[in-house]
């Protein structure tokens, strides 16, 4: 393992210059590239990683339709040779407002990542690399961390993927074929830049998105995990929507006690792990005047709640869905539910859910069942439709060979060996496809489970 030292560490978003919105911003299309650096990104902060990286700052806009900047972190596999490749939008499951868990910033050489979730997704994108793909990573919850607010996220991912394509150094063009993948806080941003991007961004071809445990109903998640041991996720979902929300301020000052409006201000300050030790069992409706039912009754808080809520407009790509049948954080139900929303609208779902694993692990579990399906849908295979409860996702041959693939690269990471490259994509899951090309599932059907 090579742990690098790094000189300096680097800035937070708030006092990097390189995040400054320029003047005229509102004069330049969607998607331009206001500025580029290329960065080095590391595992943990430590490890610094053979991959080929640039960060972006590109004009997008806030769910109003305001012109603003975000960024996006660019990668290619290393030592890759310059050439048109398919193009996959990851979005991280931030789960945060504090700028230190943003990915642009948690997955730098020298970033102190602690609490944050993007270091521990890095080798699943490092996985997407492997198969010779380019990942866009952008900051979809923009310079405010505005966790929770409705369609800003698609917005940043699709200019995200518009600044990308345009960006010359990566080799890339409008002909481009792109896929989405998110999970969880990143499953539900994955959802809108779905369903807006045949009206917001119809130049993209996207092939298609994957989206796991995608959140489906904001508000139901945030009166069941109030109280509970995930009671942070709430707490850092208020903090983002006042800052998204500002008529949502004085509703809560109207409600809510000074105590946990000094919880609030730490929420924005806290990692996404950190919050979650910090709020641990703590109810909301001990700090309430009037009670939770009041509160959910305001005006202002129910058209804010209906309209965080995905689902009501049907993606033009194919979507894959996969959620745990048990998951203690997000619930199948409200996943179902969601699902069905898209199905009325007349969207393609494949919806894989999952009995075993629990939220996180599964993230991981799903691995090779995404990387199938979007496999297919590169090489332009019909996507399969239809709602799929299996077991596990973890015990299949081509799921085992995966996992080991999977486990393999990690190593390579931990190693700081280089990520991709020549071949570029990974021998193993080479062998993995042609092995199984004739797998009993059918046609445009290659998900790395018994169906």
């Amino acid at each position: 393992m090579t742990v690098d030292a790094p000189t300096s560490t680097p800035l937070l978003p708030p006092d990097d210059p390189f995040y400054d919105s320029p003047p005229g911003l509102d004069a330049l299309a969607p998607g331009t590239v206001v500025r580029s650096r290329p960065v080095d990104v590391a595992l943990f902060g430590v490890i610094r990683q053979r991959i080929t990286a640039w960060q972006l700052l590109y004009r997008t806009c806030d769910l109003d339709g305001a012109p603003e900047v975000s960024v996006t972190t660019v990668l290619l596999p290393w030592g890759a040779p310059a050439r048109s490749r398919p193009l996959v939008s990851f979005q991280c499951a931030i789960d945060a407002v504090a700028p230190q868990c943003f990915p642009s910033y948690a997955l730098r050489l020298g970033a102190r990542t602690i609490g944050s979730i993007a270091p521990l997704e890095l080798p699943i994108i490092a996985m997407a690399l492997a198969q010779g793909w380019a990942v866009s990573v952008p900051d979809h919850e923009g310079a405010g961390g505005r966790f929770g607010a409705a369609r800003e996220p698609g917005y940043r991912a699709l200019d995200g993927i518009r600044a990308a394509l345009g960006f010359a150094p990566a080799a890339l063009s409008p002909t481009t074929s792109v896929a989405l993948w998110g999970y969880s806080g990143g499953g539900l941003a994955t959802a809108w830049a779905a369903e807006l991007a045949a009206e917001y961004a119809p130049e993209l071809k996207i092939v298609g998105a994957a989206a796991g445990s995608p959140v489906g109903d904001p508000a139901a998640a945030f009166v069941r995990l109030n109280g509970g041991w995930f009671a942070g996720f709430p707490a850092a979902f208020v903090a983002g929507l006042r800052q998204a929300y500002p008529e949502l301020d004085p509703v809560l000052r109207d409600h809510l006690d000074a105590r946990y409006h000094g919880l609030l201000g730490e929420a924005e300050q806290r990692s996404t792990f950190a919050l979650l030790l910090r709020f641990a069992r703590r109810d909301v409706s001990r700090h309430l005047r009037g009670g939770m039912g009041t509160l959910l009754a305001e005006p202002v808080l129910r058209r804010i709640l209906a309209d965080i809520e995905p689902g009501t407009r049907a993606p033009a790509a194919p979507l894959l869905v996969v959620q745990g049948v048990n998951d203690e954080v997000i619930a199948v139900a409200d996943i179902d539910a969601h699902v069905r929303r898209y199905e009325q609208a007349g969207a393609a779902v494949r919806y894989l859910r999952v009995r075993r694993g629990s939220h996180l692990p599964l993230e991981f579990l799903i691995v090779p069942a995404v990387l199938d399906w979007l496999t297919d849908r590169f090489a332009g295979i019909p996507a399969p439709t239809g709602t799929c409860t299996v077991g596990s996702v973890a015990r299949s041959p081509r799921a085992l060979r995966t996992h080991v693939a999977f486990g393999g690269l990690a190593l390579r990471m931990l190693a700081g060996l280089p990520i991709g490259g020549e071949g570029e994509r990974s021998p193993e899951r080479t062998r993995l496809r042609h092995s199984d090309s004739e797998h009993p599932h059918g046609i445009g059907d290659a998900i790395a489970v018994d169906c």
